[in-house]
């Protein structure tokens, strides 16, 4: 009785209905808004996320070109391309990176050269979702354990490239240089240009050093793009569209493998470089450096052991001494000195001096010796030339001046890099009083001077130039850039060479009297180099010269015994071929080879006979 009197039904269904009102509107409220949202997203913002789909599905992959081949003179092939596997990772769609390593690790074998090398590569700053290399070259059972296991590696793939492969191994690396993966700082440079982003998107290498280098914009090419449809896992379901890309172009150079290859054997167990050109062209035949490398050791990049046997060995195999290594040319410079000195009168070519065996300047005590310690007698600019007097060049040296001399050298390249397309090579030393009072603030001395005379004191040469100056004294005066491009759709005909203008003599009879003195350094009963003459095919001339690598006393004599191998003369020689029409010139250093005659003519003989006996067919 009670429980009805206190219940009021009307009031409690009052209650619930507005109670249910005020829910049905707030799920209508609810459900507007789910309506309003869900025609926002496939409507207002369709565009919008059918973009995001596509690209979620549809992938724009860059295809790396094929990069041009390298020939030299003959069609030989230097530096080619050869197919080869990897193993890549996509860091963003791998869950779990060192669990995959790991798994890879049992799985085909992952090195610490490879987990290192990748952790570094990870380093780099590179693009979302661009593939990393772990591992190199994989072998046909190592492709197969991988994609046999690919469901359990998402994100992991095997990718085939072409990798760059130099057939000739050392006998080219110097010159042709080599390609190896793009580094922080080359990539940052690529992506400075928007241009050369795009162009190397799916590129991962680059050249390093030499001809590579030198032309990487012809042998790259032109990148292309593949659309693919992926997956959510990323895997590639078809290709809907392909643009292929246009391969790097050919080029051929003036280099010649026989010739290359002849000097490596000349050079064999010796330090040293050897440098030949063509005369008529300026084409670079030859370019060795001894000891050498293997270029394919560094494409996909080399071991910290390999790496640092390179670097730690005394020999320097790393360094390109063609190009690079700066000596003083000592008496090969000879000739030059002695053109300038007859064709500016300071001597003729009959004036005599004596020679005692020393030189010495007014109002100084010092001693200036001659190789050869009892003199020449009586010495005449040939014969100064033939038995390489060092006293008639004091002396003539003296009174030419530095002021008249050094240009004079100049105008033969020395002290500059004229070649047209080697960018790394120094420019050696072409001391002057300007450079010497700039340098070491202090005066030139007539002592200076007196070095000079003889190729010796600040004086540094390369190879490449000694083997440049002895081109243009052949060409008899005429410059020809010296170059290694011989065949290329926009290479010219006639290169200019700058602001050196070619080599006008007061009398041209001097080129003549100059050549037939060099050429009884070879044929005379006293030259330097007539040693040569029981293999001489055709009538060279040369001059040898021997670089001192320590410095002896006034009064001592210098003792070959007595000193480290390391400590002894170099032994340089430069040299072209036939006399009369001459079409290749060298120059060839030896270090620590001390007598020329013996060590560095013989292989520049060698290599014209060579060359001239049909080397050129």
């Amino acid at each position: 009785m009670w429980e009805h009197a206190f219940r009021n039904k009307t009031a409690e269904l009052s209650l619930f209905r507005q109670r249910a009102a005020v829910l049905g509107i707030i799920v209508l409220l609810l459900l507007m808004v789910l309506g309003w949202r869900m025609g926002h997203l496939q409507i207002t913002l369709y565009d919008t996320y059918k973009n995001l789909s596509e690209n979620n599905r549809i992938k724009i992959n860059p295809i790396a070109p094929k990069r041009g081949l390298i020939f030299d003179r003959n069609g030989e092939l230097l530096a080619e391309n050869t197919p080869s596997y990897s193993l890549t990772l996509v860091p963003e769609r791998v869950e779990d990176l060192e669990a995959t390593i790991d798994y890879l690790d049992n799985l085909i074998g992952i090195s610490e050269r490879n987990k290192e090398q990748f952790n570094r590569r990870m380093n780099y700053r590179r693009r979302p979702y661009e593939p990393v290399v772990l591992r190199h070259r994989l072998s046909e059972e190592d492709i197969a354990r991988v994609l046999v296991n690919r469901v359990y590696l998402p994100g992991v793939d095997v990718k085939g490239e072409l990798v760059r492969s130099y057939p000739q191994g050392d006998t080219f690396a110097h010159v042709l240089g080599y390609v190896g993966r793009i580094n922080q700082r080359e990539q940052h440079k690529i992506d400075s240009d928007p241009e050369t982003r795009k162009n190397y998107s799916g590129s991962q290498y680059i050249g390093k050093l030499g001809a590579e280098k030198f032309y990487e914009d012809r042998l790259h090419g032109q990148v292309g793009y593949q659309k693919v449809e992926a997956n959510a896992r990323g895997r590639t379901l078809g290709i809907l569209e392909q643009q292929n890309p246009s391969r790097g172009e050919d080029i051929t150079l003036h280099l010649d493998s026989r010739m290359q290859r002849l000097a490596k054997q000349e050079m064999e167990g010796r330090r040293g470089a050897v440098v030949a050109i063509e005369v008529k062209t300026g084409g670079i035949l030859t370019l060795y450096s001894n000891p050498s490398f293997d270029p394919n050791l560094f494409v996909t990049g080399i071991s910290h052991t390999d790496y640092n046997s390179l670097r730690d060995d005394p020999d320097l195999p790393l360094f390109n001494r063609a190009i690079r290594g700066r000596y003083p040319p000592a008496s090969t410079l000879k000739p030059f000195i002695g053109l300038g000195i007859v064709d500016t009168g300071i001597n003729s070519w009959k004036h005599a001096i004596n020679d005692p065996g020393w030189f010495q300047l007014p109002n100084d005590n010092r001693i200036y010796r001659d190789w050869k310690r009892q003199g020449h007698g009586k010495v005449n600019m040939e014969k100064a030339i033939v038995e390489s007097c060092d006293v008639y060049f004091y002396d003539a040296a003296v009174r030419m001046g530095v002021d008249h001399l050094s240009p004079f050298l100049g105008q033969f390249g020395f002290g500059r890099n004229m070649a047209l397309d080697i960018n790394d090579a120094l420019s050696g030393l072409l001391p002057s009083r300007d450079w010497k009072r700039q340098k070491h603030k202090s005066y030139w001395y007539a002592g200076d001077t007196v070095n000079l005379g003889i190729g010796q004191g600040f004086m540094l040469a390369t190879p490449l130039q000694l083997a440049t100056a002895t081109a243009v004294m052949a060409n008899r005066g005429k410059w020809v850039v010296p170059r290694l491009i011989a065949a290329h759709n926009d290479v010219p005909e006639d290169v200019p060479h700058g602001d050196i203008p070619d080599i006008q003599l007061n009398d041209d009879d001097n080129w003549d009297k100059m050549f037939e003195s060099m050429r009884k350094v070879i044929a005379g009963h006293n030259g330097t180099a007539r040693g040569l003459q029981a293999r001489l095919e055709f009538p060279i001339a040369g001059k040898t010269g021997t670089a001192q690598v320590v410095g002896i006393k006034q009064d001592e004599k210098y003792d070959s015994a007595a000193l480290k191998e390391r400590l002894r003369d170099h032994a340089l020689f430069i040299a072209f071929a036939p006399v009369d029409d001459p079409q290749i010139a060298l120059a060839v250093i030896v270090e620590n080879g001390e007598s020329a005659g013996r060590t560095a003519a013989p292989i520049a003989q060698t290599l014209i006979n060579f060359y001239l006996g049909g080397a050129q067919g």
